[in-house]
């Protein structure tokens, strides 16, 4: 069944909001990944975790050890972080699995803010 977009992602945040009401700010990002895996399995949104991304070199598929941390119903790439601030490298990595992968849309959450709409990046190609 696929979801019209802004549905999804709409449904994405508030998965996120709900982790982040429950939890707070402060825990591990492997926390905050559990816990959101379980909320979208509550809400019907399909996923995958640690999705393998491997490298397209001259024409040979390496496999280089990079995994999303979720890859929602085959068009949106989530990558979490639970640090102080979200660096330029941060939103690089996420726009270079975005074309890597050829998806046009991502999202950068940070949990360890007070709101977590201050640590939401929406990211479209």
């Amino acid at each position: 069944m696929k979801r019209e977009f802004s549905e999804l992602s709409h449904k994405i945040i508030g998965c996120a909001i709900e982790v982040h009401k429950l939890l707070g700010p402060g825990l591990l990002e492997s926390a905050y990944q559990n816990c959101l895996a379980h909320e979208l399995k509550l809400n019907n949104i399909t996923f995958e975790t640690e999705y393998p991304l491997p490298i397209e070199y001259k024409g040979t598929r390496l496999d280089c050890g990079y995994r999303l941390d979720f890859f929602i119903e085959n068009t949106i790439i989530l990558e979490l972080k639970s640090v102080e601030n979200i660096l330029g490298i941060h939103e690089a990595q996420l726009l270079t699995y975005m074309k890597l992968l050829k998806t046009k849309h991502g999202f950068l959450i940070n949990f360890n803010v007070k709101l977590l709409k201050d640590g939401i990046k929406s990211f479209v190609l």
